[in-house]
């Protein structure tokens, strides 16, 4: 039995219009032309994996959502013209369309000629589908079995029991509302919210950094990895004018104990000051990792899955928004710097915000990945114009002292 996760249904919530829309995305920088057949093929291999699916609605009131497969696909997406460097990010900006994590294809398979000779290609999913290290999976299970296909794939939803699930459902809800009522119902946690400015506007960009540089540099600051990401980005979003003294920081955490096409993650959180260092920021995160969001005003966060959605979306909106998000997704599988006989000599991992019209609180998101000897950072800024984020990036890397490249 596949059943939606809370957070599945989140995302899904978000996908029609209730809160940010989200689609993930991975992108491959090929230094030469691709062939259509290999493309094809991964194509087809997608297909019928595990993002070859859609949301189907459970018969019993309570219980959850289902995943049913589904082999329907967008076609192949190939750009006709090829696209100079600095236009690579706007193309890729504009995938995000026409995904339907429930009445049709939740993902799309494309790519672009570029300028040199090479070829970018780009897969992008609902958020509803899969998380990071989701997406990530299916890629390294695509590329990993490019041979034959086999379309005979089980209807997890028919066998499954509805009002068994329903049933465990409301006990789950039942006890722990009860449990909840005894102690008192506590108020959400007070947030700090800064109210957006009105030339607030989405841009994106990515930077390449020598991952033995970044490992000495956060060494020698008393760090990780992991904290100097944060302290960067923190920094980033203060160089773009953010007035506020202290960055609320959003963190997603993994909580998969396998690999697979879920979203498997629980979010917390670590407040920034300018004092602080990475150092610091390890210190903190590691006690936050240690607890996570609660649920919403202490109830079971099944209650959600039970409420109509707008009232679902209505207690858990705005969960997870931070002032910055820090997505550590970590180190990549090293079938990813291959596809078919081509070598890649960049792959990125990120979020996008296809047909997003009210802004989040969020005003700098950063995604940081890991293959072979680079790093990888993935900003999306939702506050600062181009300029502005072009030149606090490049304070912000001269002050951590690390040097970046252009993706």
């Amino acid at each position: 039995m596949d059943r939606l996760t809370v957070v599945d249904e989140i995302f899904l919530r978000t996908h029609r219009g209730m809160g940010t829309p989200i689609a993930l995305q991975g992108l491959w920088r090929i230094p030469d032309a691709m062939e259509p057949a290999l493309l094809h093929r991964i194509h087809d291999r997608l297909r019928v994996g595990d993002l070859g699916r859609r949301v189907v609605r459970a018969r019993v009131p309570g219980a959850r959502r289902g995943w049913r497969p589904n082999t329907s696909a967008h076609p192949l997406d190939r750009a006709g013209t090829p696209l100079p460097e600095h236009a690579i990010l706007p193309w890729a900006d504009t995938l995000g369309t026409d995904l339907d994590p429930e009445f049709g294809p939740g993902w799309r398979l494309s790519c672009a000629p570029l300028h040199d000779g090479g070829t970018v290609v780009a897969l992008t999913c609902s958020h509803a589908l899969a998380d990071a290290r989701g997406l990530i999976h299916a890629v390294d299970a695509a590329l990993g079995e490019l041979g034959a296909i086999d379309d005979d794939l089980p209807d997890t939803l028919a066998t499954a029991s509805d009002w068994a699930d329903a049933r465990a459902q409301w006990v789950t809800i039942i006890g722990g509302t009860a449990r909840a009522l005894r102690r008192g119902i506590p108020r959400p946690p007070a947030t700090t919210t800064h109210e957006p400015s009105p030339d607030r506007s989405v841009h994106s960009t990515l930077l390449v950094f020598d991952a033995a540089e970044w490992d000495a540099t956060a060494a020698a600051t008393g760090g990780t990895p992991n904290s100097l990401f944060i302290h960067l980005v923190a920094n980033i979003l203060w160089e773009t004018g953010f007035q506020h003294p202290g960055i609320a920081a959003s963190l997603p955490v993994d909580t998969r104990d396998e690999p697979r096409v879920d979203n498997d993650l629980a979010m917390t959180e670590i407040a920034i000051d300018r004092t602080d260092t990475p150092a610091t920021i390890r210190d903190k995160a590691r006690t936050a990792y240690l607890r996570r969001m609660s649920s919403p005003a202490g109830l079971p966060e099944e209650i959600l899955q039970v409420l109509p959605d707008r009232w679902a979306y209505a207690l858990s909106r705005g969960a997870g928004e931070r002032d910055i998000l820090c997505s550590n997704i970590g180190t990549l599988p090293d079938s990813l710097r291959a596809v078919g006989t081509h070598h890649c000599d960049r792959v990125a991992a990120r979020a996008i915000h296809p047909g997003i019209t009210d802004l989040p609180r969020t005003r700098l998101a950063g995604y940081l990945s890991r293959l072979g000897d680079t790093y990888t950072l993935a900003l999306v800024s939702l506050a600062a114009d181009r300029e502005t984020l072009r030149t606090a990036l490049s304070r912000a890397c001269a002050t951590a002292g690390i040097s970046a490249a252009s993706w």
